[in-house]
């Protein structure tokens, strides 16, 4: 029965076909969604089974359940896991899920730790879950201890990245080289680590950029390690803490109680020993007159050769060249017969490792045999063939004026230049032109090795006025170095603010092989001292030391020794730079790396925790104090290679206080968002240090 009224049931079937047409209108205006705030939340951690920290755990699976759908990142990287495992567990994201699968039989009484680091993030905006580790005992306890530190690379302070720190109860010197370590973790993208879930004891630290992936110490592997013994600690401390929202304002002020692991601040300098087996690696002929050595790595001494085949009077059959290491060396063959010879025997007596990684004397027997290649081959064909070329061209133009017939210009000139000799000549360059800055060294190269040079056949010129002036006492060109034959230089400083020009004659260079020069000349210009800035450098340490002037990407542009507490650079052209400071402890000019059998750390490395601006005609000095400035925040994170990962919040927080600023995205913040290692304090022993901060950072 119909209890509606025929005017109500009118009234209600207009508005029920209005509301029909609003939604019919709405939908066909279809326009993209209102977004929400971006999501800056990791993934959080819900439940897992067995349950965080549990004992007396059975099986070998583990299960993990986060808030949200997750993906694990970089997982051969990132993740590690404790004790060290034969067989790495399958670990595996499904959904809202991590499974852990342990291939190698469960130990009993062992704390077993699964140390994420940052590599469990969400799905949809990749928000990484910092520090997640998940650890259970198969024992009745659960080891709870923690160390935590920072490694650095010694040479340059790189923060070294996803490489294994790890831990020996057996304080033995050759633990490291011949057992795994037994409790690992990983750094993080800034260098820093925490080895968690350690039982009480005595412990040596080290660190391994473990190549070959069994957890020990290979000679070729870049390594870490303190020679002090740790003794993990907890303690109970309180505080006020702030609980802050993700775009950094204050949510709530809670007081709390914590707990403190130490050694806090424990500080690794990875290195490389630089250790390389010695052989002979490849031997080749590039050339008639040219014999190739390479050896696999630097040789403290130089090989002797002795010729064999062909027969030769006396040693003096060739010329070398040679990098510094000795490792790359070029025999330079002097006699024309050897040089037309197919194959050059020669007995090489040299350093090779052996066995037992020492080096002993070796004697091999060589054949340099030269092939020429398929593109010279046709390129001597091709060359022949314009050779009878050319002659038939000069024959038939000959006929012609022999019979009294006339040949143009062009043909003039081809016959005057085909009937000039032959004579092959010496390629002499200059290595720079032009603008020489004040500091610069005048280089000559060379093809060839060369025999001899004529000191009155090179003229040095100075222009006064209008008129060029021969210098006198002027040295002679000589070779640049002890290594290479092929480049002399012009030992001799220059006056600023002044024009030159040398001259060297036709006939003043001799080659090796009787090859001489055409004369050559070049003008060059002295830049004045107002074009420079000069740097003086105050510092607070011992006269065996040295400081780098870096350039922005980092390499080496001058070098100056501390003497008196203080280092000069004269002469710098204008632009922005960074220092670096070498305590070398051997006095011997250069950096030094470490040794482990002799309990030899690398030499200390200190930045300028500044860049430094320097502007033409300026004089710049700076007082330095290389331990003002905690360790890992000396170098500027403009130079750094390895530089920290940055999460979604920070930029966008970074955003948002560059757009307050008036700055741009680009302009650097410091990445580390912190206050450095050891909270800025340095006893002056970097190895010691830790051990005497008691600290939290």
């Amino acid at each position: 029965m119909n209890c509606f009224t025929p005017a109500l049931q009118r009234f209600l079937h207009i508005v029920m076909m209005a509301v029909m047409g609003l939604s019919l209108h709405s939908c066909a205006n279809i326009g993209s969604p209102e977004g929400g705030p971006m999501d800056f939340t990791p993934p959080v951690f819900v439940k897992s089974s067995p349950a965080q920290g549990a004992i007396n755990v059975k099986g070998n699976k583990a299960e993990i359940v986060f808030d949200e759908i997750v993906n694990i990142k970089d997982q051969q990287k990132k993740v590690s896991v404790s004790p060290v495992q034969k067989e790495q567990p399958i670990i595996k994201s499904l959904g809202k899920k991590v499974t852990i699968e342990f291939r190698d039989e469960m130990k009993p009484n062992t704390t077993y730790c699964v140390d994420f680091s940052n590599a469990i993030e969400d799905n949809n905006e990749g928000n990484p879950l910092d520090g997640f580790a998940f650890a259970f005992s198969t024992g009745d306890d659960i080891d709870t201890l923690e160390v935590s530190g920072i490694m650095l690379r010694a040479r340059d302070l790189e923060p070294m990245q996803h490489v294994i720190v790890g831990l020996h109860s057996c304080l033995d010197d050759t633990a490291f080289t011949k057992i795994p370590l037994e409790r690992i973790s990983r750094t993080n993208d800034r260098g820093q680590f925490t080895l968690r879930n350690l039982k009480p004891g005595r412990y040596h630290v080290f660190g391994l950029n473990d190549m070959d992936g069994d957890y020990r110490m290979a000679r070729t592997e870049d390594i870490a390690f303190l020679d002090e013994i740790i003794v993990p600690t907890a303690t109970q401390y309180e505080s006020m803490d702030t609980v802050f929202t993700y775009d950094n304002k204050v949510d709530t002020v809670i007081q709390g109680t914590h707990t403190q692991f130490l050694p806090n601040n424990v500080l690794l300098m990875m290195f490389n020993e630089d250790f390389h087996s010695l052989y002979r690696k490849t031997t080749s002929r590039p050339s008639p007159s040219r014999l190739h050595v390479l050896l696999s790595t630097r040789s403290p001494q130089l090989p002797t050769m002795r010729l064999l085949k062909p027969e030769y009077e006396g040693d003096d059959w060739y010329v070398l060249e040679r990098t510094p290491r000795n490792d790359s060396l070029f025999y330079w063959v002097k006699d024309s017969a050897l040089i037309k010879s197919d194959s050059i025997v020669v007995a090489m007596d040299y350093l090779r490792t052996d066995s037992t990684d020492n080096l002993s004397l070796t004697t091999d027997t060589i054949t340099f045999a030269y092939r020429k290649t398929g593109s010279q081959l046709k390129a001597e064909a091709q060359e022949k063939k314009d050779r009878e070329e050319r002659a038939k061209r000069a024959k038939s133009l000959r006929e012609k004026l022999d019979k009294g017939k006339e040949i143009d210009p062009e043909d003039e000139k081809f016959l005057a230049d085909y009937d000039k000799p032959n004579i092959p000549k010496l390629d002499v360059k200059f290595a720079k032109s032009g603008s020489f800055e004040i500091y610069d060294t005048l280089f000559v190269n060379f093809p060839t090795p060369i025999d001899s040079i004529d000191p009155g056949g090179v003229h040095l010129e100075m222009r006064r006025d209008s008129l060029w002036i021969e210098q006198t006492g002027v040295p002679a060109l000589c070779p640049a170095d002890s290594c290479s034959v092929l480049r002399y230089m012009l030992p001799m400083t220059f006056e600023p603010d002044s024009a030159y020009r040398i001259t060297i004659d036709s006939l003043a260079i001799r080659s090796i092989y009787g090859i001489y020069n055409d004369p050559i000349k070049m003008d060059f210009n002295i830049k004045g001292y107002e074009q420079y800035a000069n740097l003086v450098v105050k510092v607070n340490v011992p006269d065996h030391a040295f400081i780098e002037m870096l350039d922005t990407s980092d390499k080496v542009v001058r070098r100056s020794t501390v003497g008196g507490g203080r280092a000069e650079f004269e002469n710098v052209l204008p632009s922005n730079y960074y220092l670096r400071l070498v305590l070398d402890a051997n006095d011997n000019g250069e950096w030094d790396t470490g040794n482990y059998a002799q309990h030899l750390q690398p030499e200390e490395v200190y930045y300028y925790p500044k860049r430094l601006k320097l502007r033409r005609n300026w004089d710049v000095e700076e007082t330095w104090d290389i331990y003002a400035t905690a360790l890992d925040l000396q170098k500027q994170p403009e130079l750094l290679k390895n530089r920290p990962e940055e999460s979604k919040n920070k930029i966008e927080q970074r955003r948002n206080k560059n757009k307050k600023k008036g700055q741009n995205d680009d302009e650097e913040e410091d990445e580390f968002n912190s206050n450095g290692f050891i909270n800025n304090i340095y006893s002056g022993d970097r190895y010691r240090d830790y051990q005497q901060q008691n600290t939290r950072r």
